[in-house]
């Protein structure tokens, strides 16, 4: 069965162009140069799915005529993974049911408190907010059924921030990963479609830089490689092409297909 994920978003937690920018990739016309905050649609078994709501979600789904999911899942709890969340009460009036949301129990814990508010018996004259149901994962590593679709996950962390990576088929979405054990490379050898966050050229504290995502792309032996959560000093152009053959600079709208079994 094929599957395909488009992505939505690929820049890092301020987006490209940032507020307040004139940098040459900022100014760039090039349109593989301006990023949203960092998402993808994965449809798959007849479902779709999303993975993040990033502030820009209704941009997105606008951009992309996104007209219904079937569920979310949320990798953390960082804002540019969560922060627009309230966008999908869209589809509660739509469709009159509370969405299905896969997450961990650390973003969960997060979740109640960031958005609190989505969390208390509601009165009859309040506003009507984004109606969720938890689907929460049990250990940092294991295998679960979401909406008919079996999905493989694991834990790694972005300094004290736990995240979690999902694998669907023959592709894997890992984003936000700088601090892993060896149980991560274990589970990801020899993936055909590896989606991997790369922050920027320079070190990062929280995040791989592009020579990071290169050597852990070479160490799991993936084939495929598409970087995603690119900041504003990552030239499209210039930057892909001292690339290897097989890792590529993902871009906002880029579709890709995949295979699940």
């Amino acid at each position: 069965m094929k599957g395909k994920v488009l992505f939505l978003g690929t820049g890092s937690s301020m987006g490209v162009p940032c507020i307040a920018c004139h940098c040459p990739v900022c100014t760039s016309p090039n349109e593989h140069n301006k990023r949203l905050r960092p998402s993808v649609l994965i449809m798959v078994n007849n479902k779709i799915l999303l993975v993040d709501v990033s502030p820009d979600f209704r941009t997105q789904a606008l951009k992309n005529d996104i007209n219904n999911i079937d569920g979310a899942l949320l990798t953390h709890s960082h804002f540019d993974h969560i922060g627009g969340i309230e966008e999908l009460r869209v589809f509660y009036f739509k469709n009159q049911k509370s969405l299905p949301i896969l997450l961990s129990k650390d973003t969960f814990k997060d979740l109640k408190k960031r958005f609190y508010y989505l969390f208390r018996p509601r009165k009859e004259d309040d506003n009507v907010h984004v109606k969720l149901s938890f689907e929460l994962l049990r250990g940092d590593f294991g295998k679960v059924s979401f909406q008919t679709v079996n999905i493989e996950y694991l834990s790694y962390y972005q300094g004290s921030m736990k995240v979690t990576g999902f694998i669907i088929g023959n592709m894997a979405y890992i984003t936000d990963i700088k601090q892993y054990d060896e149980r991560v490379i274990r589970k990801l050898q020899g993936i055909d479609i590896l989606i991997l966050s790369a922050l920027r050229k320079e070190l990062s504290r929280a995040n791989f830089n592009l020579v990071e995502a290169k050597q852990f792309a070479k160490k799991i032996k993936a084939k495929q490689v598409w970087l995603t959560h690119l900041a504003h000093d990552i030239e499209y152009e210039k930057t892909k092409k001292h690339l290897p053959d097989n890792i590529n600079l993902g871009f906002d709208g880029l579709e890709l297909g995949f295979n699940y079994a």
